[in-house]
């Protein structure tokens, strides 16, 4: 997400005028958190008749070298921004150049922000263009009078942003809300006991620190990354090529009659040979009794006495059977 080229922003023009301190606390470089509270020095406007200061001399600055040399007190300067952009009429250019001067001196709290969500697999670069449409509508939002620092409001309004651009634009898989809830504070756990114990969490020690059950854990575990769905037929480069297709199993439908086949092949060795043969042909090869007699060359009653006689022998020499 760009930004509309406005112009660089003349610190000494449109009442914007104050003089960098040499130390930058909380600078552009490391944004502060909004649980650390600053001190904002006042900015004293030089008397009538006195002489020029050294930045009133110096040829006027833009905005954006100042801040890539980090000379500038980024909460001192935002206060004095919106200052300017209050007294200013909305939508006239001077309006526009400071409201996108405070978007481009913030937006080291939108990367901040942003790397929290390092570990969901999406481009940083996106991460970040989310969070500046969530840093532009609390710039749009905040007001300066209410005593409130502009990071301590910015900063949930950019979270927000990001969390509801993660919920409904990058998961292609349905996870109910409780389990993405829920995921925020497991991923929060795992953080605090791996500096704890130097490791990785086990389920049961992340349940007893929330104090909720390892299947509520190891559900969100398993929902907390599911962002993308791959296909079954894509190659894994880290398989070896394998697609997911060819690493899953399945169950074998003639898994159940290991154990008849195996008790069948242990009774049909005991048959004499002719009576193997019948088994076989009427079994294994699926053939009528009449088939079988014309096979032989004996009378269909003949073989169905020979069955009939062959079954009551392997029914009393199965032991296994119950």
């Amino acid at each position: 997400m760009g930004l509309a080229n406005t112009g660089p922003l003349d610190f000494t023009r449109g009442g914007v005028a104050m003089q960098a301190p040499e130390e930058v606390p909380g600078g552009v470089g490391e944004p502060v958190p909004p649980a650390e509270t600053a001190t904002e020095a006042p900015t004293e406007a030089p008397a009538a008749g006195a002489p020029p200061t050294e930045a009133a001399e110096a040829p006027a600055e833009t905005l954006s070298t100042a801040i890539a040399e980090s000379r500038v007190d980024v909460r001192a300067l935002t206060r004095v921004l919106f200052e300017r952009m209050a007294e200013l009429p909305p939508g006239t250019p001077e309006h526009e150049r400071v409201r996108a001067a405070l978007i481009e001196v913030n937006l080291p709290l939108v990367r901040y922000a942003a790397a929290r969500f390092r570990g969901r697999n999406e481009p940083m670069e996106d991460v970040v263009q989310v969070g500046t449409i969530g840093l532009i509508n609390a710039i749009d939002r905040f007001d300066i009078d209410r005593g409130v620092q502009f990071p301590t409001y910015a900063l949930p309004t950019i979270l927000g942003e990001i969390k509801r651009y993660f919920r409904d634009n990058v998961r292609t898989m349905h996870v109910p809300r409780r389990l993405q809830e829920l995921w925020v504070q497991v991923s929060g756990a795992m953080e605090e006991l791996t500096v704890t114990h130097g490791r990785q969490p086990k389920v049961p020690e992340i349940a007893a620190s929330l104090r909720i059950p390892e299947e509520d854990v190891r559900a969100c575990l398993d929902a907390g990354r599911a962002y993308n769905a791959t296909s079954l037929e894509a190659q894994q480069e880290h398989d070896g090529g394998l697609a997911l297709l060819d690493r899953l199993g399945y169950e074998d439908s003639a898994l159940t009659h290991v154990e008849h086949r195996d008790m069948v092949r242990h009774l049909l060795v005991q048959l004499p040979d002719r009576e193997r043969q019948i088994v076989m042909l009427r079994f294994f090869g699926n053939l009528t009794q009449s088939q079988i007699s014309t096979e032989l060359g004996m009378s269909q009653m003949h073989v169905s006495r020979l069955l009939a006689r062959i079954f009551a022998r392997l029914r009393s020499g199965n032991h296994w059977e119950s």
